[in-house]
């Protein structure tokens, strides 16, 4: 996995020229990227104060009072170039008193990565462009798990995973889960279905566009769940949070087969 912002950026920016059809919304996540990039500088300031590993959950740990300070300077800049409705909610939640927008954090903190639906998506995404920079330095402060975890559940903070991701390992490849909260892998069986266990491989099928020879959705016909996976033996320069964005066809392939995400990544695709 990859905390690098510039990173992220560079192949937000080189997807958009391989894939036209994804190029507003990869330009968008390049610009929030470089929001994030920011304010993740200004927290690693801040938590310099914290010495040594952190221990315990992650979500406790996570106060919301150290992010909110940024909110202001990070939002306004964002919220000129998103789109109309975006850009209006942007201008509604500053103007919230800062009790209100605190509270929206703290629910995000709760429920984000959960089964729980949030109860609007804008706010959801708001909450994670704040708090997922947030998040992903206290995972990395954090003990690894176990080299493989039985749990489909993040091991530093419980949430359910935003994508898979196939790794390099001698003749094939490895498979990990990608939390959809902190950002952390971890290593989980290939035949099993990462939402309900499901193990009987005729109940788990895959399927490849030939568009993205480098991404496969991993169904599971007993839950109606499923997983996109982005498989780096076949593309060793993904980033699979960049690279899963980009697959907008393969989020209508998995709508008309009734099929339902485990759960959405950032812009909700």
């Amino acid at each position: 996995m990859t905390f690098n912002y510039d990173a992220r950026i560079a192949r937000g920016e080189y997807l958009s020229g391989v894939y036209p059809f994804a190029a507003e919304i990869l330009t968008y996540y390049t610009r929030i990227c470089a929001a994030q990039k920011k304010l993740r500088g200004e927290l690693e300031r801040s938590l310099k104060k914290s010495a040594g590993a952190a221990g315990g959950d992650l979500r406790e740990q996570l106060d919301v009072d150290i992010v909110s300070p940024h909110a202001r300077g990070l939002l306004e800049n964002l919220g000129k170039h998103s789109p109309g409705p975006l850009g209006e909610f942007i201008t509604d939640f500053l103007g919230r008193s800062e009790a209100q927008r605190a509270a929206v954090l703290q629910d995000h903190v709760s429920g984000s990565g959960t089964d729980e639906a949030a109860a609007d998506s804008r706010e959801q995404l708001v909450a994670t462009i704040l708090l997922q920079p947030y998040a992903e330095l206290l995972a990395a402060r954090m003990a690894n798990p176990p080299a493989v975890v039985e749990g489909n559940l993040c091991p530093k903070c419980a949430a359910r995973p935003v994508a898979g991701v196939l790794r390099v390992e001698g003749d094939g490849g490895k498979r990990f889960l990608l939390c959809s909260f902190c950002g952390t892998e971890w290593e989980f069986r290939r035949i099993l279905c990462a939402y309900c266990g499901e193990t009987r491989e005729s109940s788990l099928p895959v399927f490849v566009a030939e568009k993205f020879p480098h991404l496969r959705v991993e169904a599971c016909d007993t839950c109606r769940h499923c997983l996109r996976t982005v498989d780096l033996t076949k593309d060793g320069n993904a980033i699979p949070v960049v690279d899963d964005l980009a697959a907008i066809p393969l989020a209508l392939w998995v709508e008309e087969y009734g099929y339902t995400r485990i759960h959405n990544n950032l812009l909700g695709t």
